[in-house]
């Protein structure tokens, strides 16, 4: 699999992605990475992957509006309020990149041998085209992204600490992403991944 520049994205077909290297401050991003750590109350659920049940290979949170919940491999996420680190966050992708979100899926690897597979953000409560925005902390992890369709077409990049990845358009449609697993001694990372849900309550 080819490693790309994100910076210079190759021009593929239904792909739209954004990155920015220092979205957070190195100076603030150890600082930041500490605080969620110890304040953000993360999780470890069980996921559903062709009917059968495994434990999730990462520790996850979800912060979002009130009332708000979000689902995925046989998984229900109940919300919580987003705490003051992140509201400042979020009103800065809004007010730099003009995009709405009301919710934070959060995801804590502890190790290398904890991983995320192959999927899209292509849930129903995520809209038609959907927007992602990812910030890392912590250790730099391998970001891979294969074509639905075209399987041939596919990269992978590093995601730096403090950096910003956005998915947008018809991005979760037609591709897929993945961290994968390493076997090297690393550390953490924490990923934020702000995201817009359509309350599920208030339809039919």
């Amino acid at each position: 699999m080819k490693l790309i520049d994100p910076h210079n994205p190759p021009a593929l077909p239904d792909l739209e992605i954004y990155y920015e290297p220092e979205f957070i401050h190195p100076n603030r991003s150890e600082q930041l990475y500490n605080y969620l750590l110890k304040e953000v109350r993360w999780q470890h659920d069980k996921i559903r992957v062709f009917g059968k049940e495994y434990d999730q290979p990462r520790l996850t949170a979800l912060y979002a509006k009130k009332g708000l919940s979000y689902g995925y491999s046989g998984i229900r996420m109940a919300s919580h309020e987003m705490l003051p680190e992140m509201r400042l966050i979020n009103r800065r992708l809004q007010k730099e990149h003009q995009q709405t979100y009301n919710a934070i899926l959060l995801n804590l690897y502890r190790t290398g041998a904890d991983s995320n597979g192959w999927h899209s953000d292509d849930e129903p409560e995520l809209g038609k085209n959907p927007s992602i925005a990812s910030i890392s902390l912590g250790e730099r992890r391998i970001f891979q992204m294969r074509h639905k369709q075209h399987k041939e077409m596919r990269f992978k990049f590093w995601l730096e600490t403090g950096s910003l990845l956005i998915m947008s358009g018809s991005t979760q449609h037609h591709w897929q992403h993945q961290l994968p697993k390493t076997s090297k001694a690393i550390g953490q990372r924490i990923n934020l991944t702000f995201r817009y849900l359509i309350d599920q309550s208030t339809k039919g």
